[in-house]
């Protein structure tokens, strides 16, 4: 078993700062506690209407990624929106491509790649991206038969999509539908990617979901652990998941 990282995403932080004139609670701030915690990196995804993370945001949370040795920027969104401007401008780690719309109220779906005009297009993207010292995933719905197909565009990983399994778990579907994201994961592998996950995965649901999947590379979490943290503080909440991700890496 690897060691999965845990990747937080300020949005939500944004979010409501965003509510307010100022900067309060400034994402930066909110950072720093995650990778003090023990977080392995952060994630944002600046979206054009900036209803949470600012372009501004974006240079000034790659300063603080990189005070903190080792620690990784991951930058989320559209390649065919704004995303590439923040890529070029920042050279994050690692370049995560979306297919969501402006107007989506988070992201809900992966790339079909079993689209060729889709494919051709995120080609020259993807080297574009490369070029600039960015590793890229792509995100990604389950499914094992298009996963050769993400790493034969140059993609270095791909990231699943786990809304299905957050709806999943506790239900009679859990089973089935965690099946599905092992197999994806698997396929990816076998295929020569990482594989990341995300979206809606918590303190509930991520120590089943990455026991079953095995050899997941990073989590990025947002939405359920700044929920968490209004509870128990976000580095606490933080220490609460890295305990998980020592317990996986330690089964058999």
């Amino acid at each position: 078993m690897i060691r999965t990282k845990l990747s937080v995403n300020l949005n939500k932080i944004a979010l409501l700062r965003n509510s307010r004139e100022g900067n309060w609670p400034d994402p930066v701030f909110f950072g720093e506690i995650a990778l003090k915690a023990g977080a392995a990196g952060l994630t944002v995804h600046p979206r054009p209407d900036e209803r949470h993370i600012r372009a501004t945001d974006v240079p000034l949370i790659s300063a603080l990624v990189r005070r903190h040795a080792g620690a990784e920027y991951n930058i989320e969104g559209n390649p065919f929106h704004n995303l590439m401007g923040h890529l070029e401008a920042v050279r994050p780690d690692q370049a995560t491509f979306v297919p969501d719309n402006r107007n989506q109220l988070t992201s809900d779906h992966g790339f079909d790649l079993s689209d060729e005009k889709v494919c051709e297009s995120l080609v020259p993207l993807i080297r574009k991206a490369k070029s600039w010292g960015c590793r890229v995933s792509l995100f990604m719905d389950p499914m094992p038969e298009q996963m050769a197909r993400a790493k034969e565009l140059g993609a270095d990983r791909i990231e699943l999509y786990t809304e299905g399994w957050a709806e999943a778990y506790g239900t009679d579907r859990e089973e089935a539908v965690l099946a599905q994201y092992a197999a994806a994961a698997r396929a990816a592998r076998d295929a020569g990617l990482g594989v990341n996950a995300g979206h809606d995965l918590s303190l509930d649901n991520l120590e089943k979901f990455l026991t079953v999947c095995r050899e997941i590379d990073e989590v990025s979490i947002g939405h359920a652990l700044v929920a968490e943290a209004l509870q128990m503080g976000m580095g606490e909440t933080v220490r609460r998941y890295e305990a998980i991700l020592d317990r996986v890496a330690n089964k058999d």
